[in-house]
C-alpha cells in the first residue's frame, strides 16, 4: 500500500510539473507557425505584459481578500461577502472566547463555550451573524446562548438578559466604527 501512496503522489507531480508553462510559451500564438506573433492590443507583436493585461481571473486589482482599499466599495472586498470592519470587528470583540468556526465568505462567527472565571458554573456561546456590506446597525446579529452547572458534568439551559446581546452589537459596530476611521485616517496621511 505505501508503494502506491509513493507512486500515486509522483504521479501527480510530474503531472503539476508538466502543466507549467515558461516564458517562451508567450512568444507566440499557440497552433501558429514558427515566428509568427500574436498581435498585441496597439497593432504590434505582443509582449508579456499585453497578455497579462488581456484578462485575469479576479480582475486588474487581483483578488482583494479583507477590503481596506478606499477606490473600491467601502468595506467589501470582491473576495467576501460581508462588511470588512464589521468582521473583524467581531473578531476582535469575540477573541475572549474560543473560537469554533469562522466563515468569512457567509459572515458567520460561531465560539465555542466558555466559562468566566469569576463565575465557572455557567459559560455562555456566542453565535455572530454579518449580514450585509454596509456599516449599519442592522447588519450585525448576535446571539447569546448561556447554560448553567446542574450537576458535576451537567448543564442545562439558562435565560439571557436581554440587554447582553444588545451590548455585544453595541460593541462590535463601535470596534468597526473605530477601525473604519482608524482605515480613513492611515489612508489620508
Amino acid at each position: 500500500m505505501p508503494f502506491v501512496k509513493v507512486l500515486a503522489t509522483s504521479l501527480i507531480s510530474v503531472l503539476l510539473a508538466a502543466c507549467a508553462g515558461s516564458q517562451s510559451d508567450y512568444d507566440s500564438y499557440p497552433g501558429s507557425a514558427p515566428g509568427d506573433q500574436r498581435v498585441g492590443t496597439k497593432g504590434r507583436a505582443a509582449t508579456t505584459a499585453d497578455i497579462k493585461e488581456q484578462g485575469t481571473l479576479f480582475g486588474s486589482d487581483g483578488l482583494n481578500f479583507l477590503g481596506g482599499d478606499d477606490n473600491k466599495q467601502q468595506g467589501g472586498g470582491t473576495g467576501i461577502g460581508v462588511n470588512s470592519f464589521l468582521w473583524r470587528a467581531s473578531l476582535d470583540t469575540l477573541s475572549f472566547m474560543p473560537l469554533n468556526s469562522a466563515d468569512p465568505f457567509g459572515g458567520v462567527i460561531i465560539t465555542d463555550w466558555y466559562s468566566p472565571p469569576e463565575t465557572p458554573n455557567e459559560r455562555f456561546k456566542i453565535t455572530g451573524y454579518i449580514l450585509g456590506t454596509a456599516l449599519r446597525s442592522d447588519a450585525i446579529k448576535v446571539s447569546v446562548f448561556r447554560q448553567v452547572r446542574v450537576g458535576s458534568d451537567q448543564w442545562a439551559d439558562a435565560v439571557v438578559e436581554p440587554g447582553t446581546v444588545t451590548a455585544m452589537e453595541d460593541s462590535i459596530l463601535t470596534r468597526a466604527r473605530q477601525l473604519r476611521i482608524d482605515s480613513a485616517t492611515a489612508q489620508s496621511q
